[in-house]
């Protein structure tokens, strides 16, 4: 996935102040050396001058020339790092350092090839614009427990037990991950109050981010809050913001259905998916409220256009966040 160019701005900035601190340390050792060791100063102008000379003989086509101009300028080479040994200086003081030696700070091998240093920017960058980064540090598929769901109650509408709709959900949670760069797919968990929806969607978000997919998470409250402030006021914030809610790569919004619905949040929620749907962005939206509630909620058509176009799953079962205070578990 491309990164926004916003995004990429972001990262190339980081790498140019990297540089920069890195010019600056150096130019400093430089000063500190030369006022301690004078002799310095004249042994790099001399180097440079005969760096010149060898240039020029190359040109020339001298190769005795270049032979001699070499001799030099590693004769003084050793002698100006023999100078910093005895002065209690690494041999390298003077040289420009990088926190990345492979690229040396500039995020590209070669000038074409990305970095293993850009890819890891790129994620931490991510992870920090999710809005969930914290929470991404723990919740992972490895945590998704199915000990927490009964093999024996059912619910009305799937022949499934609460075990087995579990499975299924994180069957088809794993899936949207692995097809994610190759199809254009959405997911709508609906069902009881803390029976794993959110944690499912937490764990799709940590395994994209980790593939440097550009990933945003929204409570409903957040998402409608955002609607409001790019509609109603003329905050650069809230229109960049508002910009990344088409654009990333998934959106996911979280406990639909809390907030305070009217007809603002409905246009503005048909709005959203539509539009995500005729980008081709995929979506992730979670909800306690059952799908008659949800239509009546939302409207018709926007209920449509979710159940034309997103896998909708069913979770339900005893509350998991009441089960680890019981059992003391960790999984959810």
């Amino acid at each position: 996935m491309a990164l926004t160019n916003p995004q990429y701005d972001a990262i190339m900035r980081m790498y140019n102040e990297r540089q920069l601190r890195h010019q600056r340390e150096q130019q400093e050792h430089i000063r500190i050396a030369y006022e301690k060791i004078p002799r310095l100063a004249e042994i790099d102008t001399e180097i440079a001058s005969l760096s010149v000379r060898k240039a020029k003989a190359m040109l020339n086509g001298d190769a005795s020339m270049d032979l001699d101009l070499n001799a030099a300028i590693r004769d003084r080479s050793q002698e100006r790092a023999a100078l910093l040994s005895m002065h209690g200086y690494p041999a390298d003081y003077l040289e420009l350092t990088y926190d990345c030696p492979l690229c040396r700070d500039t995020g590209y091998i070669n000038g074409t090839q990305k970095c293993a240093c850009f890819k890891k920017a790129a994620v931490d960058l991510l992870y920090r614009q999710s809005n969930v980064e914290e929470l991404l540090k723990a919740e992972n598929f490895s945590q998704f427990s199915l000990d927490y769901y009964s093999d024996s109650l059912t619910s009305t509408g799937t022949p499934l037990t609460s075990r087995e709709a579990a499975a299924a959900a994180l069957e088809k949670s794993q899936a949207f991950v692995r097809n994610f760069g190759s199809s254009f797919e959405n997911l709508f968990f609906y069902g009881d109050t803390g029976v794993g929806k959110t944690f499912l969607s937490h764990c799709i978000a940590r395994e994209l981010i980790e593939q440097s997919f550009c990933v945003i998470y929204f409570t409903a409250f957040d998402l409608f809050d955002l609607f409001a402030r790019y509609t109603f006021s003329s905050s650069e914030e809230a229109k960049d913001a508002h910009a990344n809610i088409f654009d990333c790569d998934l959106l996911i919004i979280d406990d639909l259905g809390t907030e305070l619905t009217n007809s603002f949040v409905s246009s503005q929620l048909f709005l959203c998916i539509n539009e995500r749907i005729l980008r081709k962005k995929s979506t992730i939206i979670s909800t306690n409220l059952p799908l008659d509630r949800f239509m009546e909620t939302y409207s018709e058509r926007t209920f449509s256009r979710i159940s034309s176009n997103y896998t909708i799953i069913k979770l339900f079962g005893n509350d998991i966040r009441i089960q680890k205070k019981l059992l003391g578990g960790t999984k959810a």
